[in-house]
């Protein structure tokens, strides 16, 4: 399973707009700077996220995008499955999946075993979580300087 760039670049924004909570609302244009990202890429990443209501928008001069809850509120699952679907491995591994084999197929087990994995993690960090690791992992105000 990968996570599409869609979903790097949502978690991404999220984090810098939980960044910069006290500083009002904050414009696509300034985190695509911030970011090193391409504004209209954003946009397309922000609809979803909008629709989902993890984001509002405030329109006209000082506009840009607001959480709707605190940081802690927000899992990592709650931003990626608006962009991602569900983060199951494959369909079988999914609640209502299905597969014709999966009465006698040993690997079944094993991919629904690496999606409760993968949602335990995702489920249990929250966007505070990741903006904690980001004051902790700065690299020197330059995203190219770091490893």
């Amino acid at each position: 399973m990968k996570i599409s760039t869609k979903g790097r670049y949502a978690l991404r924004l999220m984090v810098d707009i939980a960044q910069h909570i006290d500083d009002g609302p904050v414009s696509l244009r300034d985190v695509a700077r911030r970011q090193q990202l391409s504004d209209k890429y954003l946009e397309q990443i922000v609809t979803p996220l909008s629709r989902a209501g993890l984001v509002r928008s405030v329109r006209g001069a000082g506009g840009g995008y607001l959480l709707t809850r605190r940081p802690e509120e927000y899992s990592v699952g709650d931003i990626l499955r608006p962009l991602e679907g569900d983060l199951a491995p494959v369909e079988c591994a999914t609640d209502d999946g299905y597969c014709e084999h999966s009465c006698d197929c040993v690997t079944v087990e094993l991919w629904q075993d690496i999606h409760k994995a993968v949602s335990a993690v995702v489920d249990g960090t929250t966007l505070a979580d990741l903006v904690e690791r980001q004051k902790k992992h700065h690299c020197k105000g330059e995203p190219t300087a770091c490893p």
